[in-house]
């Protein structure tokens, strides 16, 4: 009989005194493997090339080249090697363009071994491995831009007058605006798919949500990919926010 799979994994931080500490914290779980450390960018790729990791611990402050673009030459170079990043900033200019480039978790360095173990073997399983905090920032940025979406149409409706389909409406009168559509030709049942992604469903979680079979589920992630031109879930979940999807109530 084979043993427990082993998940290979790779540090990358210009720092000598965290990254040997997260080397030595990593090799105390189980099941994980450390197979190189990498103190920039640059070298975090190199590596990658050579050793093919399943998954990387990325800082994203480091010299010659940053997390970031590390990480989006990883992903479009070694599409088999996940990136969570682990890092000190939590703001929207470090996290969303981590996200973007292809991280598929996200953590901040107080973050345990057992948070760490979870965020790797959730990237590894097709989650997204985010921290509560950063879960917490998204849900912010979401609501924010939802509320700040729901004041523009609302200053919009109170001008003048609103043109519909029979004419101008006056105002103070209601009118019935378009109903709004989901982007890039996404159908009502892939925004909902894409709106769970972004809550950290796996696909078994949402076929259970949604009562259809894991299958129909990666069909219809398969179709959403495709025409929204997300490479995975990671990416997935900042379009969600940026578009202001949500998933189904439970």
């Amino acid at each position: 009989m084979t043993g427990p799979a082993v998940t290979r994994v790779l540090v990358a931080d210009d720092q000598t005194v965290v990254r040997e500490g997260i080397v030595m914290l990593l090799g105390l779980l189980p099941g994980i493997e450390v197979v190189g450390a990498a103190a920039d960018g640059e070298e975090a790729v190199a590596l990658v090339a050579r050793h093919r990791p399943d998954v990387v611990l990325m800082d994203l402050r480091m010299p010659r080249c940053d997390g970031v673009e590390a990480t989006r030459r990883i992903r479009a170079g070694y599409p088999g090697t996940e990136v969570v990043v682990l890092t000190t900033y939590a703001d929207d200019e470090s996290l969303f363009p981590a996200l973007r480039a292809g991280a598929r978790g996200y953590l901040t360095k107080d973050a345990g071994g057992e948070e760490i173990a979870r965020a790797i073997a959730d990237v590894r399983s097709g989650a997204a491995g985010l921290s509560p905090q950063v879960q917490l920032r998204l849900l912010e940025r979401l609501s924010g831009e939802a509320a700040a979406g729901t004041a523009g149409t609302a200053g919009t409706a109170g001008t003048a007058g609103v043109t519909g389909a029979a004419g101008p409406v006056p105002s103070g009168e209601p009118a019935a605006g378009p109903v709004a559509l989901p982007p890039d030709g996404l159908t009502a049942r892939e925004a909902e798919v894409l709106g769970l992604i972004a809550e950290g469903l796996s696909n078994t979680e949402i076929a259970r949500r949604l009562y259809v079979s894991p299958a129909t589920v990666k069909t219809h992630i398969n179709n959403l990919f495709a025409k929204t031109g997300v490479r995975d879930r990671a990416q997935a979940v900042a379009y969600a926010f940026r578009h202001g999807i949500t998933g189904s109530p439970q």
